[in-house]
């Protein structure tokens, strides 16, 4: 178990949560995060809203300092790695396609709404995935079998915190233990987040080096 990281477990499977954002799994050793809707700031700018595009740069940094911190097996994204096919610039493109190479690692994408329609090089995409007691998609499934966990992304989860004067968020991991689905925090800068239902277990990300069970 890695410092500030937080774990829980499924079977005989462990899940390593990392205020990083990014979930590990340390059997198969594979790092998993999803929703960094790449190209965000230009498709509003496009749209006549004035977004830098910053938070591309952070994000691609964030991956690579994550890998290089863990060294798995394989990079997976939970969906949404672009924002919109038409907000992809060959600078963009070109980045992406030379992360594989850069971080010796292999790619995978499990293709999300927003990813339709956007092609790379060097990343390898599919529709979902399965691995040991887990089964990797965008959006959430129905229940699959009685011992598998559907990990996935999608819905932004976040958590609210609020008393009389002040009123606070934290992105978080989320655990449905009814429907058997576990929701990654997205990982980019520039996304909104979805309040998570009272009843899901949830572990709020308070900085990049702590996560804490709410």
């Amino acid at each position: 178990m890695h410092k500030n990281s937080s774990v829980f477990h499924w079977g005989n499977s462990s899940l390593e949560m990392l205020p990083t954002r990014a979930l590990l799994l340390p059997q198969t050793n594979e790092l998993l995060i999803c929703d960094i809707h790449l190209g965000k700031g230009e498709y509003f700018q496009q749209n006549g809203i004035p977004l830098t595009n910053n938070s591309d740069e952070q994000n691609l940094l964030r991956i690579k300092n994550i890998v290089k911190e863990h060294s798995p097996n394989k990079l997976i994204i939970l969906g949404d790695l672009f924002h919109s096919k038409y907000s992809i610039s060959e600078s963009l493109k070109c980045k992406v396609e030379l992360l594989a190479e850069t971080l010796n690692i292999k790619i995978e994408l499990i293709v999300g709404n927003h990813d339709l329609g956007c092609r790379v090089k060097n990343i390898n995409f599919l529709d979902f995935k399965r691995s040991n007691n887990f089964i990797f998609t965008h959006e959430p499934i129905e229940k699959f079998e009685d011992n598998i966990l559907n990990i996935c992304g999608h819905y932004h989860p976040k958590i609210y915190l609020k008393d009389s004067k002040d009123k606070l968020s934290f992105r978080c991991f989320a655990l449905d233990e009814k429907k058997h689905v576990f929701y990654l925090p997205a990982f980019g800068d520039l996304t909104g987040g979805y309040p998570c239902k009272n009843s899901f277990k949830k572990w709020a990300i308070i900085s990049d080096k702590q996560i804490v069970q709410i």
